[in-house]
């Protein structure tokens, strides 16, 4: 798990500091709300495009390459951002980052569960999702100020980090190659098929219902009416509750199992975007009510984080982890882009209120559906689950 910790912990650092930053510095170009929105719409969209390839790409050419071809394209767009703050271009740079950011999401996942037996993934999957919250805890409520109190290269030339995580990747990918070889024989292929992606879609729907507010909430912080210092709370308080809340749910789901706890925590995410949104709303709540919003949001960001995922290896048997792997972090990513994209054309049209708004009642609608489906259909997949347990390594 060494390996894997220190490759997640670098590229994540990468994708904490821009995803502020990055949208930041194309409105310093001249770009309105829609366009700085665009920037990590963009980056969100070709990620998951790259993500449905990924599975693909594993199977023929091998984890290492995989892994070792993914971070540069992570972060050497970085560099590249110092040239130009124009639109097209950082748009474009987007979409190179998008493409070495899906091979470490899925990559990532996928390796605790080959890792790791399912009834330790709860736990596993929170130490990993600590070692890549806990970059973000600090480097995305900081870069926006770093990046207006010193400059936005400083910011840049640190999201190329990732480069430095090719001997991790390489190692990582030299172990799982060899745990595929002798796996191989006797597991069958990847079945992929329609009664998989079925049975995937309530988790990735309550993934998608945390990530799209989480999204906004990340994207335009720093362009909430409070200025560059309460945007920074505000992220310590989601990124460090997220952190902390998805180390900590998973010895719950290992033990209680994850579906109790989706719809409550999506219904405590609509009402901390519900507090939010009267915090930014004309004649607001004011800073505190922000930053108390966010913090609350980010409970449910990262314990939703943990539970789906958890709940998206429990719903498929083994030989088809991969593709539950590949289709979770699509539902991250398509919430997190949706979050961007959305809440910035409404802001543009009308105001960050009701954007916000808008995802909250996302929020709501979904832990609906997860009250009425999610029980059944998890409760499916855990008997798909328990027959087809991974050995321990």
């Amino acid at each position: 798990m060494r390996m894997l910790l220190s490759m997640s912990t670098l590229g994540f650092a990468s994708f904490g500091l821009l995803l502020p930053a990055a949208p930041l510095w194309a409105a310093r170009g001249g770009a309105d709300e829609a366009g700085a929105g665009l920037v990590n719409a963009v980056l969100m969209l070709a990620t998951v495009l790259t993500q449905t390839m990924v599975p693909w790409a594993l199977r023929r050419l091998g984890w290492r390459v995989t892994m070792v071809a993914g971070m540069p394209l992570l972060g050497l767009p970085a560099l590249a951002l110092t040239l130009t703050d124009q639109l097209p271009w950082v748009l474009a740079l987007s979409v190179v980052r998008g493409m070495g950011f899906a091979v470490l999401t899925v990559c990532g996942a996928s390796a605790v569960a080959e890792l790791v037996d399912a009834a330790r993934r709860g736990r596993a999957i929170g130490v990993y999702g600590l070692s890549i919250a806990a970059p973000q805890f600090v480097l995305v409520p900081s870069a926006a100020w770093i990046a207006e109190t010193f400059d936005f290269r400083t910011v840049f030339i640190a999201g190329a980090v990732p480069v430095l995580a090719v001997p991790f990747a390489a190692a990582l990918g030299r172990r799982l190659d060899g745990m595929a070889r002798a796996a191989s024989d006797g597991d069958g292929q990847a079945g992929g098929g329609a009664r998989v992606l079925l049975a995937l879609i309530v988790p990735t729907l309550g993934l998608l219902a945390v990530t799209t507010p989480g999204g906004a909430l990340l994207t335009f912080a720093p362009q909430f009416p409070y200025g560059t210092t309460t945007a920074m709370l505000g992220l310590l308080g989601l990124t460090g509750a997220a952190a902390l809340a998805r180390w900590l749910v998973g010895g719950l789901a290992d033990r209680y199992g994850p579906q109790r706890f989706i719809a409550p925590l999506l219904i405590l995410c609509a009402g901390a975007m519900a507090l939010c949104a009267w915090s930014v709303a004309d004649g607001g709540a004011g800073a505190a009510v922000l930053v108390t919003g966010m913090t609350i949001a980010g409970v449910a960001y990262g314990s939703l984080q943990n539970l789906t995922l958890v709940a998206a290896f429990a719903a498929v048997p083994t030989r088809d982890r991969g593709t539950a792997s590949a289709v979770w972090n699509i539902g991250f990513d398509v919430g997190t882009g949706l979050g961007a994209l959305v809440v910035g054309f409404i802001a543009a049209g009308a105001s960050f209120t009701v954007g916000l708004l808008t995802t909250a009642g996302l929020s709501v609608a979904v832990a609906l559906v997860t009250l009425v489906y999610g029980r059944r259909t998890y409760a499916s997949g855990e008997k798909t689950e328990t027959g087809s347990r991974a050995p321990t390594p």
